[in-house]
């Protein structure tokens, strides 16, 4: 009887584990999609389309040329926002995967916490200014709309196993 128990318990905990390192390998592998949309979004803004992926003359009726012969300093403006946009959006998927890969995987409920919390906050900034002014086109979000979904997935994945390893860590007799 004590075998069979220790069986299923080490079913059960292989399982968790491989849930983790599912879960959290999708997680890091959205944080390396989120470094590929600002690498995009850098790129893009010393190319001759200078806007950004998915912004087209139904967003915005002027191009490069026409920003900077209107305004040769508004042209530097935009594309300094551009530039750090781009480096804020890639140290977020940074973040996310490295918290993601080397805690998350390794069972820190911490690293998940942080790991979910950064692009939450970015989003939660960034996702509602496109929406009024009609920025909100697929080919400008669906990148971030994908990396988002396979984020979701793997952060769900990983937190039943961090969450069921911390009460069975809590419930464990302290030793001397």
């Amino acid at each position: 009887m004590t075998t069979l128990t220790h069986r299923h318990t080490r079913t059960e905990t292989d399982r968790a584990t491989g849930t983790l390192r599912a879960g959290s390998a999708l997680m890091a592998l959205a944080g390396l999609a989120f470094i590929g949309y600002a690498v995009i979004f850098f790129i893009r803004n010393f190319t001759d389309s200078f806007l950004e992926l998915g912004i087209g003359r139904a967003q915005v009726d002027v191009g490069k040329t026409q920003i900077r012969a209107f305004s040769p300093e508004l042209y530097d403006y935009i594309s300094h926002l551009h530039i750090a946009v781009s480096g804020f959006i890639a140290a977020t998927g940074l973040a996310v995967a490295a918290l993601a890969w080397f805690g998350v995987r390794h069972g820190h409920l911490w690293a998940w916490v942080t790991a979910v919390a950064a692009p939450v906050l970015g989003l939660a900034v960034a996702l509602p200014a496109h929406y009024p002014f009609h920025f909100d086109t697929i080919g400008h979000l669906g990148l971030i709309y994908l990396a988002t979904a396979v984020f979701i997935v793997g952060a769900l994945l990983s937190l039943k196993p961090l969450l069921t390893a911390r009460k069975t860590d809590s419930t464990r007799p302290t030793g001397t």
